[in-house]
């Protein structure tokens, strides 16, 4: 059975981690530099966490991380809050969980009244791409770019979150 855990546990940066990794490198050809990107910067994420204007679900069966979502409002006056390092294990996709996370994420968004949701993603992801456009998510930016230590055509979506 699956459980949505709505903090941090221990063990919680590495699993969201070896998830990321083990998926984008099978499927993408991505590699350490990723991985140590991910790493970081959701350790950096973590460090600063604010219940106020962050917010982390994950998804776990019999106490295995298996998914993750992540809504950083850090400069959020501004931009808006961005949806980060969603991410479900393949095996347990097409059963729900992504749509469950999904609404977890945007209900905590029209909570805490941002107005604005925003992702980076890249071209090629179709079923994130769907449930994203599912959720009302746009596609508004598109370009070439290697910031995932790979050249891939870079997509952002947004969301306005009426009030």
């Amino acid at each position: 059975m699956i459980k949505i855990l709505d903090s941090y546990s221990p063990g919680v940066i590495g699993k969201i981690t070896e998830l990321h990794a083990n998926y984008y490198s099978k499927n993408w050809e991505f590699g350490l530099y990723f991985e140590s990107k991910v790493a970081t910067e959701l350790s950096e994420f973590l460090n600063r966490f604010n219940k106020n204007t962050d917010g982390i679900w994950v998804a776990q069966e019999n106490d295995e991380i298996v998914g993750s979502i992540i809504i950083d409002g850090d400069n959020s006056d501004g931009g808006g809050a961005r949806l980060r390092w969603f991410i479900l294990n393949p095996k347990f996709q097409g059963r729900g969980i992504g749509n469950l996370l999904m609404d977890k994420a945007i209900t905590f968004c029209k909570d805490k009244e941002y107005e604005r949701v925003y992702l980076w993603t890249f071209a090629g992801l179709d079923a994130a791409k769907h449930l994203y456009e599912k959720h009302g998510f746009k596609l508004c930016k598109e370009h070439q770019d290697n910031q995932w230590g790979k050249t891939v055509t870079e997509q952002m979506f947004e969301l306005f979150l009426e009030k």
